[in-house]
């Protein structure tokens, strides 16, 4: 059971710190009209939270058995650079804000992302956003993706906080269920997917943006 002590914050990246999941969309858009199976964009919904293994099955058993995810991932990711290039993505509001304030309170920070650990850095690098992180764990650093816990878990390892001591920060319902299987409190942050029910009884509080969060640690 959790305390009210905070000690220290594990935050979601795509969707919650970035708004890129709709980029992804759109990726996903190109690459599969150009790989012949038309968009494929909607399948984000049910796919948010998933690392790459995750997908791959998702895919195989959702729109075709040969399904070629290898070259599916190498277009989605040429295309998501490009349009980081062209356009940037932006950053979700409150998010370097939040980062700073539980900087100076002391908390320890972790990253726990179904993102590949090369993608990861790089979008921290480019925002300028690693100098806040004491650890981080990606998806291609677990065997098992969200909604297991085992990504939360390890990130509370890493940083060395007992989870009944830290909060987690997501926006989709499987990372929701992670974290709170990992013993974690939960802030839900709504992006692509609006809570259900069920995903708000197991989150701890509902913000609308992480500046709402500042206040809460």
């Amino acid at each position: 059971m959790y305390t009210d002590v905070i000690k220290g914050l594990v935050f979601d990246m795509d969707g919650l710190l970035f708004d890129s999941e709709r980029v992804v969309q759109q990726s996903w858009n190109y690459a599969g009209n150009l790989l012949g199976f038309g968009n494929l964009g909607e399948h984000i919904y049910h796919t948010i939270g998933m690392n790459r293994g995750g997908r791959e099955i998702y895919f195989r058993e959702h729109v075709d058995a040969d399904f070629p995810m290898e070259r599916f991932n190498e277009v989605t990711r040429a295309r998501y650079y490009e349009i980081l290039k062209q356009t940037g993505i932006p950053m979700k509001p409150g998010a370097k804000e939040l980062l700073r304030a539980a900087k100076e309170k002391g908390l320890r920070i972790a990253l726990a992302t179904s993102s590949s650990r090369d993608h990861a850095e790089a979008m921290l690098a480019r925002y300028d956003l690693a100098q806040f992180f004491d650890g981080c764990v990606c998806g291609d650093m677990v065997t098992r993706s969200k909604p297991d816990p085992e990504i939360y878990e390890k990130a509370c390892r890493l940083i060395d906080v007992p989870s009944q001591y830290a909060v987690a920060l997501e926006d989709a319902p499987s990372g929701v269920r992670s974290a709170a299987a990992a013993g974690m409190r939960v802030i839900v942050v709504p992006d692509l997917v609006e809570p259900s029910e069920e995903i708000l009884a197991l989150a701890w509080k509902r913000c609308d943006s992480l500046t709402d969060v500042i206040g809460m640690i």
